[in-house]
């Protein structure tokens, strides 16, 4: 056999090209950073203007690993002192990489995923040290646990939040391109009511560190943003009921989306 023929040499350049080039890039619509369009941002001043503004989502295999960056639509900053590049934001990528799936969201963010949606791995970039993020998964989400990923180390630099994990954590068959996804973008809180993830309230009112236009209760879907795509708009995914107590009544469902 011949293996510098013509033939051989285009396949061979396709898959490596193919094999080398798996990246994916989704962008979403800039000031929809009002969770189904009554939120509001908290009264601190770290709480910057399209600081929870999803621009965003870009992921590509590299070698072994998968990098993840997700842009906003202001420039990240470190009011905290983090060390890592930012401070206010808390972003969950959830990812279906095969079949079957989870249908519920995590702890703290409120939000359900409709049928064929459901997730099989959640990637977090939070600025929260991996071990406070994983000891606090284990404690609130102990049955999610397996498939919650959360890179080594995650920064933010410019107006992009990365991280970078092993494919092997993520399963499935490895085509990142083929993959659907659903960003929520959330706020980083380091004093998280026992039930939240590491997320931030949106209550009826927005005060110093709280979001302000929703319901005091659990009813409503704690984010700011989340990915658009065809046949998933926020305003739809995000609409939801609550009871005249604060219970929840129709829950906010999210679409997982594919290029």
């Amino acid at each position: 056999m011949k293996f510098n023929t013509p033939a051989f040499v285009f396949c061979l350049t396709s898959f490596l090209a193919y094999t080398s080039a798996q990246a994916v890039t989704f962008t979403d619509p800039k000031g929809d950073d009002n969770g189904p369009g009554n939120y509001i941002y908290p009264t601190d001043s770290v709480y910057k203007s399209g600081s929870f503004d999803l621009t965003k989502l870009s992921v590509k295999k590299k070698g072994d690993n998968v990098e993840f960056a997700v842009d906003v639509n202001s420039s990240l900053e470190d009011p905290w002192g983090m060390g890592n590049g930012f401070s206010v934001q808390m972003v969950f990528i959830f990812i279906k990489t095969g079949a079957g799936g989870h249908s519920e969201g995590l702890p703290g963010l409120n939000v359900k995923f409709a049928p064929g949606s459901e997730w099989n791995k959640v990637v977090i970039l939070s600025p929260q040290k991996k071990a406070r993020v994983t000891g606090e998964a284990e404690t609130k989400a102990g049955m999610l646990m397996a498939d919650i990923v959360v890179p080594n180390t995650t920064r933010g630099s410019g107006r992009s939040i990365k991280g970078s994990v092993p494919l092997s954590e993520l399963g499935g068959d490895g085509n990142v391109d083929g993959w659907s996804y659903q960003v929520v973008m959330q706020s980083n809180e380091g004093f998280p009511a026992a039930t939240d993830l590491l997320t931030r309230k949106v209550n009826e009112y927005e005060g110093q560190h709280r979001f302000g236009g929703g319901n005091d209760g659990d009813c409503d879907p704690h984010t700011m943003d989340v990915l658009d795509g065809p046949g998933a708009k926020q305003s739809d995914m995000l609409a939801h009921t609550c009871g005249p107590n604060g219970e929840p009544v129709k829950p906010a469902m999210l679409k997982l989306i594919k290029k």
